[in-house]
């Protein structure tokens, strides 16, 4: 039931990504000064430049995409809100990490005539649809946390010539993930676990791939929905593989209940549990509870020593706005997407003389797609002609205490590797 419930999610996704792959239909027109194959958006003296964002702003892993719209909010904050001559209005729809919210959150912000670029989404369920259905309306994505290798792969569909993002390429971290497990635990056994996304499924299989290069043998490559409760079946069938490890980089519900249900498999006592990136959260302490201490999960290097010179002053900034430390690790490439951004329109906005601004659609992609030795707070950003922009920094990190108060990044997860 679980494959064929996975199997049905899978089908769901891709005829949403089918839904809009073509090209943008804009017609080549001139407004003013600019002339732009796609068109011109002209904004009135006086009238704001708008920009859209759409991440997780609710369930389970709310933390994820709240935290990368206040770093988007920062940068905005740094350019005092406003950019070639105008203030930044920013709408933000909620993707609800998943491809039926990226799919609607996509659709009303396209809806937008107004609308010049989209920052986000965090999760490549959502920026799967979203980004073609931006693209087909002329509207760039310049994404946070997606890293699906395929929203950037070279034969990507045309409606994903739009998208390019601020956070590592998961064939990066996969292979990381990999090399971490044989390496340095020393496992020559895995078992691994994805949920459907983009995200998990793809990651889970560059890590397989790598593993196996290595030396290394999957033992079980399992299945699960983001909803599912009872893990038990799931875990016994792995237990009896024996696996030196199971990895499993899912979001923060359907990992949680891992998590609480390994302990009681008979057979799972030789075998290191670990998790994602999605998982640096204090909502997944209050999922699990007492189990997260000592669990582990593999996570961009969110130190201070990993990020720009500018970072500390970031996170100054984030706690005295939001009154509290960061609640992830992505705000910093948030931060960087809505900057990269900024600077794209700042590049192609040509204002007349009566204070009127007008951006070509077309000239702001390939505006963001040329940025080169941006010193972003998350480290260089530097897009390929694919749109991949940053780098990896591979880490693990182990959670301490199972008291969601006690979540801070750096001793609440504490970073064990390197």
């Amino acid at each position: 039931m679980k494959l064929k419930n996975f199997l049905k999610g899978t089908v769901v996704a891709v005829a949403l990504t089918a839904i809009a792959t073509a090209l943008p239909q804009a017609q080549a027109e001139t407004k003013g000064p600019v002339t732009d194959e796609l068109g011109v958006v002209m904004i009135p003296k006086g009238a704001p430049i708008q920009i859209g964002g759409y991440w997780t702003i609710s369930g389970p892993d709310t933390a994820l995409g709240l935290d990368q719209q206040r770093g988007a909010e920062l940068a905005l904050d740094d350019w005092d809100n406003k950019v070639a001559g105008h203030r930044v209005k920013m709408f933000v729809e909620d993707s609800q990490c998943n491809a039926e919210g990226g799919q609607t959150a996509a659709t009303k912000l396209a809806s937008n005539q107004n609308l010049i670029v989209v920052v986000g989404p965090d999760c490549s369920s959502a920026g799967t649809p979203g980004g073609p259905i931006l693209w087909k309306a002329g509207i760039p994505s310049v994404a946070t946390s997606t890293t699906a290798p395929s929203l950037t792969a070279p034969d990507r569909p045309a409606g994903l010539h739009g998208y390019l993002r601020t956070i590592y390429n998961d064939l990066s971290a996969g292979a990381a993930d990999a090399e971490y497990f044989h390496g340095q635990m020393k496992c020559t056994t895995m078992a691994t676990v994805h949920d459907g996304s983009p995200y998990a499924e793809q990651l889970v299989r560059v890590a397989e791939n790598r593993f196996k290069e290595l030396g290394g043998k999957v033992v079980a490559a399992e299945a699960v929905t983001p909803t599912d409760v009872d893990m038990r079946p799931l875990l016994t069938g792995i237990a009896t593989a024996k696996p030196c490890v199971l990895y499993f980089p899912i979001f923060v519900a359907a990992a949680a209940q891992i998590v609480r249900q390994a302990a009681e498999i008979k057979g799972m006592e030789g075998t290191t549990i670990i998790g994602g990136s999605a998982l640096m959260a204090p909502g997944f302490l209050e999922a699990v509870g007492d189990s997260a201490k000592g669990f582990r999960f593999t996570n961009p290097d969110a130190s201070d020593d990993a990020f720009g010179e500018r970072y500390p002053e970031l996170v100054k900034k984030y706690e005295a706005k939001y009154g509290e430390k960061p609640i992830q690790a992505f705000h910093a490439n948030a931060y960087d997407g809505m900057a990269v951004a900024l600077m794209g329109i700042e590049k192609v906005a040509v204002t007349d003389d009566q204070g009127n601004t007008y951006i070509g659609r077309k000239a702001l992609r390939d505006a963001l797609f040329a940025t080169k030795g941006y010193d972003g707070i998350g480290g260089e950003i530097t897009c390929n002609e694919h749109g991949d922009c940053a780098g990896f920094k591979f880490a693990v990190y182990e959670f301490t205490n199972g008291d969601p108060e006690t979540f801070e990044i750096g001793t609440n997860p504490k970073k064990i590797y390197p």
